[in-house]
């Protein structure tokens, strides 16, 4: 006989499980607890299974019933109920899932190995330029336009070569979810960031040739700046190294006594530090400045506040 809701309200919980039965396969099982749910037995490719249905009053008669019909119908298709319903559930989770919670897990994987500097300077740039205009977006419908809506954002700012990093990074992160199943596809692959970004007015910096150097080592001589700004600029000559890596030099980096500057590896894009032969020249100049600013932890500190560096827009 088939089930009926007042054969259902009547059952009480016994000592042991009760089946009511519904007929083909569908039944109520009912626990000591007083647990009512809804189970389906049915048979894929000679394997017994068993499906779960819901649970009694949340789903009605009625309700299991309908999900038992439209089940057996896929049965009889030859397409295992519980397989398209596992299937149909993680399309639904991947759907959800936001460019965010895929750059979350992709920088963990990223930042392995990578210099400290590098990885916050991502992580900033990240939160700062992409995930304001994309990030809560699923990933799985993110298209190019998109990803070209945000570049010219940046690119807006007056900053066209941040976007192309942009572009390349949000590149990276969406070859992570395509790899990991967040994703069918990697939309920046569709195009070049010349594509979408307006043409750089590139402008060479400044240089002199060989026969102006002497002209240029007497005007440093006479610069009218601070005495240890014309040093740093000196010292910029004799090292060749970048503005940010003389600037943020602390005084521990320097081994006069063996000619030679360390620079560590969280200071550099690199994996091992940096090292910097010290010449005859750079070695006197370092001394001079040691005399100026060795009182202090950095080489070339603030003129307002010594425990800051110099600022970068001190140098000429």
């Amino acid at each position: 006989m088939n089930l009926t809701d007042t054969a259902i309200k009547k059952t009480k919980p016994g000592l042991k499980p009760v089946k009511l039965r519904d007929g083909r396969g569908l039944f109520l099982f009912v626990t000591p607890q007083g647990g009512k749910l809804w189970r389906w037995e049915y048979r894929f490719e000679r394997r017994p299974k068993l499906m779960a249905l819901g649970k009694y009053p949340d789903v009605s008669l009625a309700q299991a019933r309908e999900r038992h019909s439209e089940a057996r119908k896929l049965l009889a298709e030859g397409i295992d109920p519980m397989a398209e319903r596992k299937a149909a559930k993680q399309a639904k989770s991947e759907k959800h899932t936001t460019f965010e919670d895929v750059f979350k897990l992709w920088f963990e994987h990223w930042r392995d190995g990578k210099s400290p500097r590098h990885v916050d300077y991502v992580d900033r740039r990240v939160k700062t330029d992409i995930l304001p205009r994309i990030g809560q977006l699923p990933i799985a419908d993110i298209e190019a336009p998109e990803v070209v809506a945000m570049l010219k954002a940046i690119q807006d700012r007056g900053v066209r070569d941040i976007a192309k990093r942009a572009h390349e990074t949000t590149g990276q992160i969406f070859r992570y979810a395509v790899a990991h199943g967040h994703a069918k596809r990697n939309p920046t692959a569709d195009f070049k960031p010349s594509d979408v970004l307006k043409t750089a007015q590139e402008t060479n910096y400044a240089r002199i040739e060989a026969k102006q150097l002497p002209e240029l080592l007497k005007a440093l001589e006479v610069y009218p700046g601070t005495h240890v700004t014309r040093l740093a600029i000196w010292l910029m000559a004799l090292t060749f190294v970048r503005t940010s890596e003389l600037i943020g030099a602390p005084w521990t980096e320097f081994d006069l006594d063996n000619a030679r500057w360390g620079i560590p590896a969280e200071r550099m894009k690199m994996r091992s530090p940096h090292i910097v032969p010290l010449s005859t020249q750079a070695i006197e100049t370092l001394k001079t400045l040691h005399r100026l600013t060795g009182h202090t932890k950095w080489m070339l500190p603030g003129d307002r506040n010594p425990e800051q560096t110099m600022s970068n827009n001190t140098m000429p």
